[in-house]
């Protein structure tokens, strides 16, 4: 089969692969249906050092049951299935308290012999733990949408969940990526009435307004700490989102948001440490988020999708097939495409 390879920083190439197999007992065999490029895959595009072996890659992805292993219950050759971006038993104490991140039998994609998502086909282990059912055809118009359920809606509502935002509560987005626009629908979802945006490329922000937003800041920095301070009569907003991981968006969090409030990230931090100085310890800001448990919000978020009261799958601008994935890390790269969508059958 053919699959996704990264060789270092820029260098993507799509390749043939032996074809997965049910190696565990506790082992699916998934054909994929929908892939896409994840704003973290850019961070070893863009800084990864050349190696001579290509790495699997792609942790996002819904799929076909093509095989499963004797241990796997529930599941059946010709599922519909979505896998969140880290596989994991579904049956630890961690997943159990909801953080499957942490899963004690579980691990990463493209990692540790385990296979990419951006391929024609995967090796799920822990599958019947880690891959969720859903009630729909193979052409369903709703896949793009499912496909959110993966990675970036997931991770948008772990950060507004985490920052306790709800219809009390006003809301700052640092981001205008897949993520941050995510974070804007989570917000509105639970109820966010006054939602300002952080971002300058206005097709994005026009999606974003779209999802919820009620406002857009374009400035960044200092301009923009001081803009989102006179949309709010100076106090800034009970809770921030931080979407993009690097170390002047949390510098931006820290100058917007409201005394006694919270910040909460789920951007891969790019940097080594946070500055908290007396100021901000003074003022009892809260700093929350993390990496998205999104096996454990799915189910929640499933219906809303299901029954059309979200479609986060806008968040898609560009769908490509296999070969079409080398250029789509490039134009996601080069800020040309919000985020694309794979579907090996093109």
């Amino acid at each position: 089969m053919r699959a996704t390879l990264i060789y270092g920083a820029g260098d993507v190439r799509v390749e043939e692969v032996p074809d997965p197999t049910v190696r565990e007992p506790t082992d699916a065999v998934v054909r994929v249906l929908r892939a896409c490029v994840c704003g973290s895959d850019l961070w070893p595009y863009g800084s990864m050092a050349a190696q001579g072996h290509g790495d699997r890659i792609g942790h996002e992805f819904l799929g076909v049951v093509e095989d499963t292993g004797p241990r796997v219950n529930g599941l059946k050759r010709g599922d519909v299935v979505v896998a969140p971006f880290v596989w994991a038993d579904n049956t630890c104490d961690f997943c159990r308290e909801g953080l499957h991140t942490s899963c004690r039998h579980g691990g990463f994609w493209g990692a540790d012999g385990v296979d990419g998502g951006q391929g024609e086909a995967v090796r799920v282990p822990q599958a019947e733990g880690t891959l969720v059912r859903l009630p729909v055809g193979e052409d369903s118009e709703l896949l793009p949408s499912l496909l959110t359920l993966s990675d970036v809606f997931p991770t948008g509502h772990h950060c507004a969940v985490t920052a306790g935002v709800d219809a009390r509560t006003t809301v700052t987005v640092i981001g205008d990526g897949a993520v941050g626009l995510c974070a804007v629908l989570a917000a509105a979802r639970l109820g966010a009435e006054r939602i300002i945006l952080m971002g300058r490329h206005r097709d994005r922000t026009d999606l974003g307004r779209d999802f919820g937003a009620t406002d857009v800041v374009p400035e960044r920095g200092a301009e923009g700490v001081e803009r989102v301070r006179e949309l709010t009569g100076g106090d800034g907003t009970h809770t921030v989102l931080e979407c993009v991981g690097l170390e002047p968006a949390i510098d931006t969090a820290f100058g917007v948001v409201r005394s006694g409030g919270t910040v909460s990230r789920v951007g891969a931090p790019q940097y080594p440490t946070v500055r908290m100085d007396f100021s901000l310890f003074f003022r009892n800001i809260t700093l929350t988020g993390g990496v998205a448990p999104a096996r454990a919000y799915i189910e929640e978020l499933l219906p809303d999708i299901l029954e059309g009261r979200v479609r986060p799958g806008r968040v898609f601008d560009r769908a490509v097939g296999l070969d079409g994935v080398p250029a789509g890390y490039r134009a996601m790269a080069d800020r040309e495409a919000l985020k694309v969508m794979i579907d090996p059958s093109r």
